[in-house]
């Protein structure tokens, strides 16, 4: 049986958009697939076998404080995010959190062959319009790879201000914010 969405968005031209939480059991074949392919490199998880990333997940979903979430398009996959509150995180040791903070990490899944314009776009803003449901979110924080430029190019073309670069254990990071104010404007 099909999980329920949580949000859907219609985007006329594009299709339906739901945002559907992640059982890491049920998807890891494919979340395992999108995190080790080369192209996800800045996900972290390329050299992560199925049941390191299948633990990394169930610990996830283990936390009141962290969430995984895929997108559909029209019932097909296309994106997995994750949200998460910053102050009971390790990114909170490297900014200074204001309340309404949310963590935001995303991966596109397999992209369409050929490329789609404004597919990305359309995704990103999906899931952003979903966290700023909750009306307690008042700014949206991502921390790309600093080396991932492309990544951080869509942040700033969606809105999100650049913050300062750290160093986190894992990765070199651009901090980058979106206020509610700025994306309810666009």
């Amino acid at each position: 049986m099909p999980r329920a969405a949580v949000y859907e968005r219609k985007l006329e031209a594009f299709g339906t958009i739901t945002v559907t939480p992640v059982d890491p059991a049920e998807d890891i074949d494919l979340i395992h697939d999108w995190v080790s392919q080369e192209r996800a490199r800045f996900w972290g998880m390329a050299d992560t076998g199925r049941e390191g990333v299948l633990e990394i997940y169930e610990f996830l979903d283990s936390l009141p404080t962290h969430h995984a979430f895929l997108l559909h398009r029209d019932g097909v996959p296309v994106g997995l995010f994750q949200s998460y509150q910053p102050e009971h995180d390790p990114i909170s040791e490297y900014y200074e959190v204001q309340p309404g903070d949310v963590g935001l990490h995303l991966l596109i899944g397999t992209p369409a062959t050929p490329p789609e314009p404004g597919f990305t776009d359309a995704i990103l803003r999906t899931f952003i319009a979903f966290l700023f449901e909750d009306p307690h979110a008042q700014r949206i924080l991502a921390e790309p790879d600093a080396r991932n430029a492309q990544a951080i190019a869509r942040l700033e073309r969606t809105g999100f201000t650049l913050g300062p670069e750290v160093t986190l254990p894992e990765k070199p990071a651009r901090l980058t914010f979106l206020p509610r104010a700025t994306f309810e404007t666009e």
